[in-house]
C-alpha cells in the first residue's frame, strides 16, 4: 500500500513543495486530494534531500497547506495504447477529448520513451511525397528523417501542416504504396480555440482523420499540459511503428509554444536562466523529443518527425530555431517576402536543405534525374538573387540579357513551382517535369550541374512556351 502525506509545506505557482519523503523518484506521478475529494495529477520534478517538488496539472488553485492529501504512485507517466487510439482526440496530458471514452489499453508505455541503441538504428532511405513541389524535389523528406519547418508569427504554416497530413504518401520503388500502413501523429501546443478547430475540421473534411491520432493543447491549458504534449504523442508514435509496424509521420506545433512553457516552468522553480532567458538545458530537452525518430533494425515500421516553429522576429538565430537546426536534418524556412507577394507555400529554397536527402532520391527512389534537377533549380534561383541584387543598384533595364532571362525565370519558378494551390497534390514526375520546363527558359549553355544525356533527353524550349508573357 502507497504512503499518504497530509498538508504541504510551500505552494509556488504550478509548484508545491512536499518535505519529508521517502524513496521517491524523479518524474514519478502523484494524486493529490483536495479536501472536497477532487484528485489532480502531478509529478515530482525535483528531489532535494528528503524535500519534493511535484508540478500539478490543473493548477494549484483550491490547495491547501493543512488538508491536502498527496499519493506517490510509484511510476512516471504512462501512456494506455492499443490501435484504437487511430481516429482519436486526445488532451494534452492524453486524455480522449472527443467524446469516445477511454482508450481500452492493450499496454501502458513511459511517456519518456525508451533508450534506443545506435547501433540499432538503421539509416533512412525511402522518401515520403507530401504532394508539394519544393519540399518532394528540393527538400525530400526521407523516412524517418527530422526535419523542422522554420515559420514566422502569422504565416501560412498552419495550412501547409494540414496540406502535408492530408497529401502525405509513402512510397515503394518510386511508385506510391496502397498497403504502406501510413499515419500521421499530430500534436498541437498552445493553441487558440480556434486554429484547434481548424485542425480538426480541415482533417474530417478531407477523410484522413481515420489515420490521424491528434493531441490539442489549448493556450488556456497548463503550461505543465504543454511540456507532456509531445512526449505523449510520440510515445503513440513509438507503438504504432515499433509494436504495430506502421509508418509514423509526427509533426508537431509549435515547438516555439513548448520552449516559452519550459522557460516558464524553470522560473517558477527559481532556476538560473542561460541563453534569452530559456534555461540551459533547451538543447538536451529538444533533443530528447527530436532523437526519438528514425527505423530501427527487426522492425519494418518508421518514426518521421516534421517539428514546425515559429521564429520570434523572424530570427533564426534564436535560440529555438538555432538549437532545432543542431539536432534536425535540415529545414524548411519560410520567407516572409515570398509570403507578402502572395505565394503559398511561401519556401524559401536557397536556406533550406535535407540532410538525407540525396541518398532517397534517384533511380529507385524517385527519379533517375531529381538530383541533377534539384541542382539546376538550385544553382539557377540563386543567379535570380544575384540578378534582382544588381537590378535594385543599376535598375533593371541596364542589366545583361542573360539577367533579365534570369530575372524572368525567378518570376515563373516563384509563381508556378514555388506556388500551388493549397488542395494541389502533385506526383513527383509532375513536378519534376515542372521543373524540367522552368529550366527549358534558360540557355542550354547555363545548364551546368546536368550531363549531356539528361539534357538531350528532357531539354525542350517548346515546354518552356506556357511560361510566355
Amino acid at each position: 500500500m502507497s504512503v499518504q502525506f497530509v498538508g504541504l509545506k510551500e505552494i509556488n505557482g504550478p509548484l508545491v513543495v512536499l518535505d519529508h519523503v521517502q524513496n521517491a523518484s524523479f518524474e514519478e506521478m502523484v494524486h493529490l486530494e483536495l479536501e472536497d475529494g477532487t484528485i489532480r495529477d502531478g509529478r515530482i520534478v525535483s528531489l532535494e534531500g528528503d524535500k519534493a517538488v511535484i508540478q500539478v496539472f490543473e493548477g494549484t488553485t483550491g490547495l491547501s497547506l493543512t488538508n491536502t492529501r498527496t499519493r506517490l504512485l510509484g511510476h512516471p507517466m504512462e501512456m494506455a495504447l492499443s490501435p484504437e487510439v487511430l481516429g482519436r482526440v486526445f488532451s494534452g496530458s492524453g486524455k480522449p477529448i472527443d467524446g469516445l471514452g477511454e482508450v481500452f489499453a492493450e499496454v501502458h508505455r513511459d511517456i519518456n520513451g525508451q533508450p534506443i541503441n545506435p547501433v540499432s538504428r538503421t539509416y533512412p532511405r525511402n522518401y515520403i511525397r507530401t504532394g508539394i513541389s519544393s519540399i518532394d524535389a528540393l527538400v525530400t523528406l526521407i523516412r524517418g528523417q527530422k526535419l523542422p519547418i522554420f515559420s514566422g508569427s502569422g504565416m501560412n504554416h498552419n495550412k501547409l501542416a494540414v496540406q502535408i497530413v492530408s497529401q502525405a504518401q509513402i512510397t515503394k520503388d518510386g511508385k506510391e504504396d496502397p498497403d504502406s500502413n501510413f499515419c500521421v501523429v499530430f500534436a498541437a501546443m498552445g493553441v487558440k480555440n480556434d486554429v484547434a478547430d481548424y485542425f480538426r475540421s480541415s482533417f474530417e473534411k478531407n477523410g484522413v482523420m481515420k489515420n490521424v491520432v491528434m493531441f490539442l493543447n489549448l493556450s488556456n491549458d497548463p503550461i505543465i499540459e504543454r511540456i507532456l504534449t509531445p512526449r505523449c504523442a510520440l510515445t503513440v508514435a513509438e507503438y504504432l511503428a515499433f509494436e504495430q509496424d506502421m509508418h509514423v509521420l509526427v509533426i508537431l506545433t509549435d515547438m516555439t509554444s513548448y520552449a516559452e512553457a519550459l522557460r516558464e516552468f524553470s522560473s517558477s522553480k527559481g532556476e538560473i536562466p542561460g541563453r534569452k532567458g530559456y534555461p540551459g538545458y533547451l538543447y538536451s530537452e529538444l533533443a530528447s523529443l527530436y532523437e526519438r525518430a528514425g527505423v530501427i533494425n527487426g522492425h519494418s515500421g518508421s518514426v518521421t518527425q516534421i517539428p514546425i516553429l515559429t521564429m520570434p522576429n523572424d530570427d533564426i538565430t534564436h535560440p529555438v530555431p538555432d538549437l532545432t537546426g543542431y539536432i534536425t536534418e535540415g529545414q524548411i524556412v519560410l520567407d516572409r517576402g515570398l509570403d507578402l507577394m502572395g505565394i503559398y507555400p511561401p519556401i524559401s529554397v536557397l536556406p533550406s536543405l535535407s540532410r538525407l536527402m540525396k541518398d532517397g532520391i534517384g533511380e529507385g527512389y524517385t527519379r533517375e534525374d531529381h538530383s541533377a534537377v534539384a541542382n539546376q533549380l538550385f544553382a539557377c534561383y540563386a543567379k535570380v538573387q544575384d540578378a534582382r541584387s544588381l537590378a535594385s543598384v543599376i535598375g533593371e533595364e541596364e542589366l545583361s540579357p542573360i539577367d533579365k532571362e534570369y530575372l524572368r525565370f525567378g518570376q515563373k519558378f516563384e509563381s508556378h513551382f514555388l506556388g500551388q494551390g493549397e488542395d494541389e497534390n502533385r506526383t513527383i514526375d509532375q513536378t519534376l517535369d515542372l521543373g524540367w520546363s522552368l529550366l527549358s527558359m534558360l540557355p542550354l549553355e547555363e545548364l551546368d550541374r546536368v550531363d549531356k544525356g539528361m539534357l538531350e533527353k528532357h531539354y525542350d524550349p517548346e515546354k518552356a512556351k506556357m511560361f510566355k508573357g
